[in-house]
């Protein structure tokens, strides 16, 4: 390998490892106000619900010619049961996995 590679993966390291590393330096003495810790709380789910929602109007589960009504229920059905999951506070893994079963049980179903 060269050694132009070597140093461009050690710069890369740096660049990704100082901006995960500063905030808990920083913070550790201090500790997290409860004002943050409520913001961070809700970023997971924020996230979850800007990047899922847009694809629950363009969701196919076949052919891309033939888009149908079916497909879009398929997506409201995932996108429900992620929002009642969510709403009762449960951990975001479990909200993603629960709208995965749900899913793959109805579209084995029907």
């Amino acid at each position: 390998m060269d050694g132009k590679w070597l140093w461009m993966i050690l710069g890369m390291g740096a660049v990704t490892y100082i901006p995960r590393m500063l905030p808990l330096v920083a913070m550790k003495a201090e500790g997290i106000p409860p004002f943050l810790q409520g913001i961070l709380k809700n970023v997971p789910y924020a996230v979850l619900g800007a990047l899922i929602f847009p694809a629950i109007f363009v969701i196919h589960t076949g052919d891309l010619r033939h888009i149908t009504t079916g497909d879009f229920l398929f997506g409201l059905i995932g996108g429900a049961v992620a929002f009642i999951t969510a709403y009762l506070g449960w951990n975001i893994i479990f909200v993603v996995l629960s709208s995965i079963a749900i899913l793959t049980l109805s579209s084995a179903l029907f």
